[in-house]
């Protein structure tokens, strides 16, 4: 909490300086770690792979005799909400028009399946397979180990096969330390682009030009409304307000989707899917023809590996939570096909239907360019324009909230000795501290005329997750090692 309202004091006293300052250490990080963020995803993705098809695939996440908490039903109803998020907003439009506009590979296919597979590549089986891996490691570590829920718990038996003394112990925290300061850094992003977006919402409602202050007003808001879920616990706050996000996310897909193309969205889904699955090694890599250059690498894909690796502690917790008494098997390839295809199938309608926009205008003059009001603009196409978009600006609330108030309960069970249900002295403090650091977050992305949040966020990113990248590799070799032990006692 030091560090963090340290770096919150020079975002809102030197605001420029900070700006730059990030600026010229995001362009290193790119420079000589950009390969590594790519080679990191690929491996997570082929290893996880590795293990559900290896005899390891029949282990347990938890004791032999334990049983799933939650029919299979129920389970994938859940996975498929955790990915779920206000990005899919953001994006919904934006970004394949993006890809089909300005076509990052020249592969021969054609700009609409081109555009959707990148789209995959960015939202597919990569950022799940980053969650994927730290739900099975912190799974280990508490429902193997019975251990608190900490990170550093899963150094567990490396640390035991030596001497425990006050540099080991020390080492642990800071690597607790590490992965509250990754995770805070990721959510707040989030937060920061969502309110952003509502902002961009309400000035295509109220044909305003509302003021960025705008934004940091929301983002007291929404953190108000966070930390009174938080308080509330996860069955009464928490759950309610998720349920209620799925229904409308899905209700909203739906009302695309029944006024579109069915049957060419369906085609160009199974097509760029094929695509994606084909190529997913070399567009991995970035050779050859697959190498959309260092600056397409660092807006788009280096920044959304950084994201999900911000993300993957949070998320890999909930997804552990719900997937005690499963086997590897059936976690890995259930987390990586899941989630992954409702949101290929989330952008192939809303993408496939701004193309189809764009060729029955007969011209595009930059409609869908702007990230924070892209999909404002999309709707206004379809009937009931204001009452949709007014509902998409409650959804986008709804979705920072549940964001806002589960980080919340996670980071206090970080902070308090990896208590299932953190003391509410902890769910306050997190509660103002990531609002103010929010704030600072705002602040940053208005630093120059020429910036937002967004450009902000994407340079913070990719450093703020190098750390937490580099640690995941030594994870990932001693969660091998202890998986190896389970096996064999079997």
């Amino acid at each position: 909490m030091g560090i963090l309202l340290i770096f919150s004091v020079f975002l809102y006293l030197k605001t420029l300086k900070t700006y730059n300052f990030i600026e010229s250490i995001s362009l290193w990080v790119r420079n000589y770690f950009g390969a590594f963020y790519l080679y990191l995803g690929l491996g997570c993705v082929l290893l996880l792979l590795g293990i559900a098809i290896s005899r390891w695939g029949k282990i347990k996440l938890g004791l032999p005799e334990d049983k799933p908490d939650f029919t299979r039903l129920e389970w994938i109803a859940m996975l498929y909400s955790a990915g779920m998020g206000a990005g899919i907003l953001l994006r919904a439009v934006q970004e394949p028009v993006f890809m089909q506009q300005n076509p990052p590979l020249q592969t021969g296919i054609s700009e609409n399946i081109m555009a959707l597979e990148f789209t995959f590549y960015q939202w597919g089986f990569t950022a799940w397979a980053f969650y994927t891996i730290f739900a099975l490691v912190v799974g280990l570590a508490l429902f193997h180990k019975r251990l608190p829920i900490a990170t550093s718990n899963t150094f567990n038996s490396l640390i035991n096969a030596g001497t425990k003394n006050f540099w080991s112990k020390n080492l642990l925290r800071i690597v607790d330390v590490l992965v509250i300061l990754t995770t805070v850094f990721g959510l707040v992003a989030a937060v920061g682009l969502g309110a952003s977006q509502i902002k961009g919402g309400l000035n295509h409602l109220f044909e305003a030009s509302l003021d960025y202050r705008i934004i940091i007003g929301l983002v007291i808001l929404i953190g108000s409304f966070s930390l009174i879920s938080a308080l509330s616990g996860v069955e009464k706050g928490i759950k309610r307000i998720s349920t209620l996000n799925i229904y409308f996310t899905v209700g909203l897909l739906f009302f695309v989707f029944v006024q579109s193309n069915i049957g060419l969205i369906l085609k160009h889904f199974f097509l760029a899917l094929y695509q994606y699955i084909v190529e997913f090694v070399p567009m991995s890599l970035a050779i050859g023809n697959y190498n959309p250059g260092d600056e397409f690498l660092t807006d788009w894909t280096y920044y959304y590996w950084a994201f999900w690796l911000a993300w993957a502690p949070f998320t890999g917790i909930f997804i552990a939570r719900i997937s005690k008494g499963r086997t590897l098997r059936e976690i890995i390839i259930g987390v990586l096909l899941i989630p992954s295809l409702g949101s290929f199938f989330w952008f192939t309608v809303f993408g496939q239907s701004a193309f189809e926009m764009i060729a029955h205008w007969g011209a595009y003059n930059g409609e869908f360019d702007n990230v924070f009001t892209s999909i404002f603009v999309f709707l206004q196409n379809y009937p009931a324009q204001t009452f949709i978009n007014g509902l998409v600006i409650l959804l986008l609330i709804s979705f920072l909230v549940t964001s806002v108030d589960s980080a919340i309960f996670v980071l206090g069970m970080f902070t308090d000795n990896g208590n299932p249900n953190p003391s509410k002295k902890h769910r306050w403090l997190w509660g103002i501290i990531l609002t103010i650091f929010s704030v600072g977050i705002v602040l940053l992305g208005h630093a120059k005329e020429e910036t937002n949040v967004l450009t902000a966020v994407q340079k913070l990113l990719i450093i703020t997750s190098l750390p937490l990248s580099l640690l995941l590799v030594a994870i990932i070799g001693i969660w091998l090692f202890d998986l190896n032990t389970i096996y064999s006692k079997k």
